[in-house]
């Protein structure tokens, strides 16, 4: 088939990530003799620089490993609801949801520490050796992405009249940053070079390491992160709050190692973070699949996968976060699995149906039901028990009335109140030793909070995807991690790590992978290796039936965009059995990354996503 790229192919390293100088960074750690590991943290740190609208210091950072002579474990670097974060005082503000922006919003931020963490465990290089680039980038400058200036643009007023110190980093002049003229961070920089003196001369490089992951917790970094917010500010309520973090919550935090989740399917076993995130979301979707699948891109194929998602998003609904004891095992079993398989039908189900594995009773928040109720028909009898009825979608406040919950490539769909949607960076790499990771970090995004003036970054707003109801398994929990969408991937042949993958896109991340993995595995190779670049380049699309995991928490039961390409005969048989299609632009739908690797070979190949124009794998 025709790819806007090929496929790259060699044996010394690769890296694919969702912007250009991310991935030559991580390039040239690769050169200089560094492992994947020691090339993902250098390119992480440059990410938080040149897609700040997509991620930073202070946000999260879950990681598929895979060191060569070790097993896959993932990288928790998801930061808990602090100790004052409960319901009771969230209610007491008068608020239903969890603000979308904002200090109260903010958990614990995770993405710095777990960054540490791996260059410790699992990398060779120096601190110094892997922060310059980002240093570089901030201090001397880079030319950014269109969507940084487009997403500043949004909360112009915002940062003029309210968010003054996101202002003088992000309009200096009164202007934006724009492509073609370099953009600085002089603050970030400063803290960078900072953190490497306090912790230089501390007994080598893990003991440096350690220390800047003191300095994190309990030094200057800590105290201008509290500071922070200390600090009135307003937030997507339309009100001024302060946050709940502690001296202690940052003190007390640090990211962890942990098994994955996984599950068999047709000869693969495919490796995701618990359920604290989304991720076994996509294992279940396999599980969902019958043992003959339809011909591939035909419209039996997508509205089997589409029905197949809306089970498994109802099951995350009612069963996925870290406040609760997961059924996963229940959950990602053959014979639960053929009874919700049984399920789909002919025609597209425009209702929400969490099952109960094991006979347990699904819970969903009073919010999603009424919502549900409100926008759907559903009439909520008792919770896990809507009846629904078909209605024509209605667009849900601030959103817009027929498109996706986030940008249509995975971009951010921010509003004035710098409320955001869909919004990570995603990147692979495997090297010549066969050393792979797959890293979807995200959160403390330029448009999250305001910016910390002292460290050129803001906090983060996790938490507005926890829920303000009592006894859920995604309720706000002091000391309890948020449910993430972030999701990255990683799938294994006969046991030994093959291949690395990921997206952004919020809720679309478990959606958008499971097509492309489903496209390698059941499509042909390409010059004897995996056909990366055709799975990431084929028609895309996505669902929104189910409550989004961003605020305000809207969903669109029925609704389906898909990209242009699609075949028309396609789209009119969707239609025809009843999915409300949304016929997109035709380079819309996902911003995947890939990495694979052949044990035999020894073969690395690499694939990056055309859409948005700034993706890039590279390798030799």
């Amino acid at each position: 088939m025709f790819t806007t790229r090929p496929t790259l192919q060699g044996t010394f390293g690769m890296v694919s990530s969702t912007h250009w100088l991310a991935s030559g960074c991580a390039m040239a750690v690769l050169e200089d003799g560094g492992n994947a590991f020691d090339a993902a943290v250098a390119a992480g740190f440059v990410l938080h620089v040149v897609e700040p609208h997509l991620n930073g210091p202070a946000g999260e950072l879950p990681a598929l490993v895979a060191p060569a002579d070790g097993a896959v474990r993932v990288l928790c670097g998801q930061g808990v609801a602090p100790a004052g974060a409960t319901i009771a005082h969230y209610r007491s503000l008068g608020l239903d949801l969890v603000p979308g922006t904002g200090p109260l919003a903010a958990a614990v931020p995770g993405a710095f520490d777990a960054w540490m963490l791996l260059l410790r465990d699992h990398g060779t290089k120096p601190l110094a050796d892997v922060l310059k680039y980002a240093i570089g980038y901030a201090e001397q400058g880079h030319a950014p992405v269109e969507r940084v200036g487009g997403t500043v643009e949004t909360v112009r007023e915002l940062f003029e009249t309210e968010w003054t110190s996101s202002a003088a980093v992000y309009l200096p002049d009164g202007e934006p940053p724009r492509p073609g003229r370099l953009f600085r961070n002089p603050a970030l920089a400063a803290t960078w070079k900072r953190l490497l003196a306090e912790v230089a001369g501390a007994g080598g490089r893990e003991a440096e390491i350690d220390a800047a992951r003191e300095v994190w917790r309990t030094g200057f970094v800590a105290e201008a992160l509290l500071r922070q917010s200390a600090r009135p500010t307003l937030d997507t309520s339309g009100r001024r709050h302060t946050g709940t973090l502690t001296a202690a919550d940052l003190a007390a935090w640090s990211a962890t190692w942990e098994r994955p989740a996984t599950y068999d399917w047709n000869g693969w076993t495919v490796c995701k973070a618990g359920p604290w995130s989304q991720g076994p979301v996509l294992l279940q979707q396999l599980a969902l699949l019958p043992p003959e699948l339809p011909p591939y891109a035909s419209a039996d194929y997508v509205h089997l996968l589409v029905e197949g998602c809306k089970l498994a998003m109802a099951d995350r609904e009612a069963w996925y976060g870290d406040a609760a004891d997961v059924p996963l095992d229940a959950l990602l079993s053959a014979p639960y699995n053929d009874g919700r398989r049984a399920l789909i039908g002919e025609a597209a189900s425009y209702e929400l149906r969490p099952g109960g594995p094991g006979g347990r009773t699904p819970r969903l928040s009073r919010y999603a039901l009424g919502l549900a109720s409100a926008e759907s028909g559903y009439e909520a009898l008792g919770v896990g028990e809507p009846t629904v009825a078909k209605s024509p979608l209605s667009p849900v406040p601030g959103e817009p009335a027929r498109p996706g919950r986030a940008g249509a490539d995975g971009e951010p769909t921010v509003s004035g109140d710098g409320s955001t949607r869909g919004d990570t960076c995603h990147l692979d790499v495997v090297d010549r030793w066969g050393n792979m990771i797959s890293a979807t970090p995200s959160g403390g995004w330029l448009q999250s909070n305001p910016v910390v003036p002292e460290l050129g970054f803001p906090l983060g707003t996790r938490l507005q995807m926890t829920w303000l109801d009592e006894r859920l398994p995604n309720s706000l929990t002091p000391g309890r991690r948020p449910r993430t969408t972030l999701s990255p991937s990683l799938a294994l042949r006969e046991g030994v790590p093959v291949l690395a993958f990921g997206t952004p896109g919020g809720d679309q991340q478990d959606q958008w992978q499971t097509h492309f993995f489903l496209a390698v595995a059941l499509r042909g190779p390409i010059r004897g290796g995996l056909d990366l670049q055709g799975a990431i380049d084929a028609p895309n699309w996505h669902n929104d039936s189910f409550p989004g995991s961003f605020f305000p928490r809207g969903m669109r039961p029925g609704a389906l965009t898909v990209e242009s390409r699609t075949d028309p005969a396609v789209v009119g048989e969707l239609r025809r059995r009843g999915h409300d299609v949304l016929v997109g632009e035709a380079w819309s739908e996902g911003r995947l990354s890939a990495v694979a690797r052949d044990p035999e070979t020894g073969l690395l190949s690499a694939a990056a996503n055309p859409r948005g124009m700034q993706g890039y794998a590279a390798g030799r």
